[in-house]
């Protein structure tokens, strides 16, 4: 009878340890997707930036695989975030513009621009699969933070697969700045003064206690580092010190081509603003850490386009890379991308494959085994043999934006193939080609020495483009060659303004406002 007894406990006890091995094997890790706005790839310390500090984002690069050549899908926000959801090129899904910018005739005579750019996408495709309703559709509870910037209400996060949407809406700035009060009617504001940053991250943090025992999808999309750049007193004052140990610079901007484009990293605002993200970065990761979920949660780190240098803020440097943000170099599209997989990364690991912004989507869902077929075409690729060590074959990659950036970018489509980038060039035509190993800079047009590889790669772009739907800008019957002149002109009298303004940043007495853009709280 004891005999009978004890071998019916150790069936039983078989038994549960069965059932608590499946229960092992079939949990579905979590994910972690940090998107923040901006970045470029040098704006970085684990890529290379000396000015700007950001410890907790080269600690999550150091802890997986950091991709040395990964890149956006797009020079700007939408059609970049648009592929990530999507896993597609923006010429299939139409949106190749940041949301919002001006098409048609009445751009062509403000702008006086050489070609009429086309009409694009608005709002996310409602018939297509995203990356959240995917997961959903798998069980996982999906959760939205901070910038959406993919179509009008009817199309925002929770009508895109997503549970929960904390400040996702139509708008591609942070209205109102950093600091509360913001308008957002998707996040009310907080306490005066409050961080909309660590807002997103307080969020975030909520979210996941929640969830620690469901599978989830959190995306933490930062409003942060988009202008208007804004920071605390005692940021700025951090950095106003770094940046005057520094030896002072003859000149911050030289004229590429349209505009002028930032050259030193110095900015104590900007160097503020990255400051305040990556210590909202890092709570994310140690609140992960604190839940015992870090050894099942896939982490991802990126940016949807290359760093200001120009427009907008003028913020940053992607020095030794030509451009940044909506420009056709590699300035404008190379960014950090860092994958953490348990199981399948090992620290410290890189990886100089390229990569791009369309890959997420096949990565992630292989990554936790969700075999869901999203209905449209998916022209990203599993980067999954790359993070366990191995390779994948060759292929070209493609961006186009046939639009006038307001970086000062060209109407332009790229291929890229192995070494070597050819750009073609819609107001004449022309096409560039460089070898991003010999010339990373983008320095060194070939195009008329490789002329094989050039003929090559320029007929390899336009049957992508053939096949994929692209709009192609026409000419403007309206313009005038007098116009590249006063441009020009413009351009000059614009760099001499910004040395001055970007100069009186490192000033001891400079101050934007008396409460540094509501950082410093006061009575409402």
């Amino acid at each position: 009878m004891v005999r009978r007894n004890s071998e019916l406990r150790l069936i039983i006890s078989g038994a549960l340890l069965l059932v608590a091995l499946q229960g092992v094997v079939e949990a579905k890790p979590n994910i972690l997707f940090i998107l923040v706005d901006d970045l470029g790839i040098k704006d970085v310390g684990v890529e290379g930036s000396q000015f700007y500090e950001t410890p907790n984002i080269d600690a999550l690069a150091r802890s997986g695989m950091r991709f040395t050549q990964g890149y956006a899908a797009g020079c700007v926000c939408s059609p970049s975030r648009a592929s990530i959801m999507l896993g597609q090129y923006s010429t299939r899904h139409g949106i190749t513009d940041w949301i919002g910018a001006e098409t048609g005739a009445n751009f062509a005579e403000k702008r006086q621009s050489k070609l009429l750019v086309p009409a694009y996408v608005n709002n996310l495709p409602a018939n297509k699969t995203t990356l959240a309703a995917a997961l959903k559709g798998a069980g996982y509870v999906t959760f939205f933070a901070g910038k959406w910037h993919l179509g009008d209400k009817g199309a925002w996060p929770e009508d895109n697969g997503f549970d929960i949407n904390k400040g996702g809406w139509e708008a591609g700035s942070p209205v109102g700045g950093y600091y509360a009060p913001w308008v957002n009617p998707n996040l009310p504001s907080g306490p005066r003064g409050q961080s909309l940053t660590q807002r997103l991250a307080d969020e975030t943090i909520s979210f996941i206690e929640q969830n620690t025992n469901k599978p989830f999808l959190a995306y933490l999309a930062f409003y942060a580092v988009h202008g208007p750049i804004e920071t605390t007193r005692p940021l700025w004052e951090k950095y106003r010190a770094k940046a005057a140990a520094q030896t002072p610079p003859k000149e911050r901007f030289t004229i590429d081509r349209t505009l002028p484009v930032r050259i030193v990293q110095d900015n104590p605002i900007y160097a503020g603003l990255i400051d305040e993200m990556d210590n909202a970065v890092g709570r994310v990761l140690k609140k992960l850490d604190e839940l015992n979920l870090t050894t099942n949660t896939v982490v991802i780190f990126t940016s949807d386009n290359g760093g200001v240098v120009s427009g907008d803020s003028y913020s940053s440097s992607q020095l030794p890379y030509r451009g940044g943000k909506g420009r056709q170099w590699e300035g404008g599209i190379r960014v950090p991308v860092y994958i953490r997989a348990p199981g399948i990364t090992q620290p410290g690991r890189t990886c100089d494959t390229p990569v791009i912004g369309i890959d997420f989507l096949p990565t992630l869902l292989e990554l936790v085994g969700v075999n869901t077929t999203p209905k449209q075409t998916i022209d990203g690729v599993s980067v999954v043999p790359l993070l366990k060590g191995g390779r994948l074959p060759s292929r070209p990659l493609f961006w186009h934006y046939p639009h006038y950036g307001n970086q000062g970018g060209e109407p332009s489509s790229i291929i890229r193939q192995d070494d070597w980038k050819l750009i073609h060039y819609w107001e004449d035509g022309h096409n560039e080609l460089y070898n991003l190993v010999a010339d990373p800079g983008e320095r060194h047009d070939v195009a008329t020495v490789e002329t094989a590889r050039a003929r090559d790669l320029w007929l390899q772009l336009q049957a992508w483009l053939k096949s994929t739907g692209a709009k192609i800008p026409q000419p403007n019957p309206e313009y005038q060659n007098v116009w590249a002149g006063q441009h020009r002109n413009a351009a000059i009298k614009l760099k001499i303004q910004l040395e001055k303004q970007h100069a009186e940043f490192l000033q001891p007495d400079w101050q934007p406002n008396p409460t540094w853009w509501k950082s410093q709280q006061t009575p409402d």
